[in-house]
C-alpha cells in the first residue's frame, strides 16, 4: 500500500522512533499518538534495522547519539535500502555541525533538544505530506532541455525536493536559479505553502532587519501597526534569498541565528517567535571566494551551503536552445494573444553558435527584440541582430591594442552600462535588470566609473 493510501486511513501513517532514553521515547510516543499516528519505538540502531526488515514506516525519527552508534549510521542505512522513508534526526542543542552532517547524509530534517512539540508536529506533518517518489512532478514551470547538464540538474532537484536541507544554487546571471528554487518548492512537502522570493540586493541596508523579521507598532517612526517580515510571510513554505552575497555583514549575523534557531525577533519585540521556513539561496558570485575575502561569514556559508546545486550556463546546453527558444516564443505569443512565431533554420543555427553571456534571460531579451523587428511570423537571423563571435574577437583585439587591460575592461563595462541606461531612459532599475545585475551592483559600478545623470544623452 502506498504512503498516500495509508495516510488516507484514520490511523494509517506509522512512525518509527529510535531513542535510548525511555523518558524521551515516551514523550515522543504520546505526542505522535495524539496526532493520530501509529508509533513503534526502539532503543538502539540494531533494533531499528531489524524492524525495518519486516515493517514499513512513513517516517523515522531518530536521536543523533545512541548507545550502539550514531543516528547518521541509521540515516545512511535507510538511504541504502532504497525505500521511500524520510528520516528526521534529533540533535543536541546548538549542535550545528551534527545538524548539517545529518542533512548532507540525506536526512529529511532535524529538531534540536529540548524538543519543542510545536516544531516537532510541524516537522512530522511536513514529512507525511511528501508526495510519493513515483508521483509525477507538479504541474507548472518546467526546466526544459534534454542535454546531460540539465538532466543532471533535474535529477538533483527531484532529490532536493524530498528534504528540508538548505540549498545553495550557484550559477551565472540569467541561468535559471529562481526557476530551480521554485521547482524544489513545488515538488516538495511545502508545495501548498508560500514561496517567497527576496532580492537581497534591492533592499536598503537600513530596512533589512524590519523587512526580514517584521516590526512591532511603535518600534520606530512610521511604524503605525505591527507588520510581518519575509520569514513570517513564508511560514510553512520556502524563503528564496536571491543574490544572498549582497547581504551586509551585520545582517548575515542575524540571518544565521534565525536559520539555526528557527526563531525570529521582530524589531521592537522583547521575545522571539518560532518560524517554520525552508531557506534556499542563490547568487551568481563565488561565495567561497567572498568568504576568503572576508565579505561573507564562513559560519553562514557553512549553514547555507548544505547542498549545492549548480545551474549550467546556456552555452553548455547548446542543443537545447531551439527547444527553449520555442517555449519562450509560445509564452510571448500567449501574453500578446497572437500565434507563436517560428525561428528559421538559419536563426536557430545562429542562436546555437552564440555565446549567451546573459544566458536564458538574454535569450528572452533577444527574442522579444526580434519579435518587435520582424515583419512576419518567421524570425530570421537578420532579426536576431547578434554580433558574430569573430567580430567580437576582432573588436576586442583592436580595442585592446596599446591599452592597459584594466582600462580596456572598464571601457567595456562603461559602454555596456551606458547602452543599458540609454535603452531604458536612464531607469536604473530597468537597466540593472537588462544587464542581469542587482540595482545595488549597478549603483556601485556607476559610482566607480563616474557615470552620472549628466551623462544622459
Amino acid at each position: 500500500m502506498k504512503r498516500a493510501e495509508r495516510r488516507a486511513a484514520s490511523r494509517g501513517a506509522s512512525v518509527l522512533v529510535v531513542d535510548d532514553e525511555p523518558d524521551i521515547r515516551e514523550l515522543l510516543e504520546l505526542t505522535l499518538v495524539k496526532m493520530g499516528l501509529d508509533v513503534e519505538s526502539v532503543g538502539s540502531i540494531a533494533e531499528a534495522k531489524e524492524r525495518l526488515k519486516s515493517d514499513r514506516y512513513d517516517l523515522c525519527l531518530t536521536d543523533m547519539r545512541l548507545a550502539d552508534g550514531e543516528g547518521l549510521e541509521l540515516v545512511r542505512h535507510i538511504a541504502g535500502l532504497g525505500v521511500d522513508l524520510p528520516v528526521a534526526v534529533i540533535t543536541a542543542h546548538g549542535s550545528t555541525e551534527n545538524a548539517v552532517a545529518a542533512l548532507k547524509a540525506g536526512a529529511f530534517d532535524y529538531v534540536s533538544k529540548p524538543v519543542g512539540l510545536e516544531q516537532l508536529r510541524a516537522l512530522v506533518k511536513s514529512a507525511l505530506s511528501l508526495p510519493d517518489s513515483a508521483a509525477a512532478p507538479a504541474k507548472g514551470q518546467r526546466l526544459l532541455g534534454e542535454s546531460a547538464p540539465l538532466a543532471q540538474v533535474r535529477e538533483l532537484i527531484g532529490k532536493l525536493a524530498r528534504t528540508q536541507a538548505p540549498v545553495y544554487i550557484s550559477g551565472e546571471s540569467g541561468s535559471g536559479k529562481e526557476l530551480a528554487a521554485r521547482l524544489i518548492h513545488e515538488n516538495g512537502a511545502r508545495r501548498d505553502k508560500p514561496f517567497v522570493p527576496v532580492n537581497c540586493g534591492a533592499i536598503p541596508d537600513t530596512l533589512m532587519e524590519s523587512e526580514f523579521f517584521g516590526y512591532k507598532k511603535g518600534a520606530f517612526t512610521g511604524a503605525a501597526e505591527d507588520r510581518e517580515g519575509f520569514f513570517q510571510a513564508a511560514s510553512g513554505g520556502t524563503l528564496f534569498l536571491d543574490e544572498v552575497a549582497e547581504l551586509p555583514l551585520a545582517m548575515q549575523v542575524k540571518l544565521l541565528r534565525s536559520i539555526q534557531e528557527k526563531r525570529v525577533r521582530k524589531v521592537g519585540a522583547t521575545q522571539e517567535d518560532p518560524v517554520d521556513v525552508r531557506v534556499i539561496c542563490a547568487t551568481h558570485q563565488n561565495l567561497a571566494a567572498l568568504v576568503g575575502a572576508g565579505r561573507f561569514r564562513q559560519d553562514l556559508f557553512y549553514r547555507l551551503n548544505v547542498i549545492e546545486l549548480g545551474m549550467p550556463p546556456l552555452r553548455e546546453c547548446r542543443e537545447d536552445i531551439p527547444l527553449i527558444a520555442a517555449a519562450i516564443l509560445q509564452r510571448l505569443a500567449a501574453q500578446a494573444g497572437t500565434t507563436p512565431a517560428q525561428l528559421t533554420p538559419a536563426a536557430s543555427d545562429e542562436l546555437m553558435r552564440y555565446g549567451f553571456p546573459g544566458n536564458i534571460r538574454e535569450l528572452e531579451n533577444i527574442l522579444e527584440r526580434a519579435l518587435a523587428l520582424s515583419t512576419s511570423q518567421e524570425i530570421g537571423s537578420e532579426d536576431l541582430r547578434l554580433t558574430p563571435p569573430q567580430a567580437v574577437a576582432e573588436e576586442r583585439a583592436e580595442s585592446s591594442s596599446g591599452e592597459a587591460l584594466p582600462d580596456y575592461l572598464d571601457g567595456l563595462e562603461r559602454k555596456a552600462i551606458l547602452d543599458a541606461l540609454s535603452k531604458t531612459g536612464f531607469n536604473r532599475t530597468a537597466a540593472a535588470k537588462l544587464l542581469g545585475i542587482t540595482f545595488r551592483q549597478l549603483r556601485y559600478r556607476m559610482q566607480r566609473l563616474g557615470i552620472r545623470d549628466e551623462n544622459r544623452p
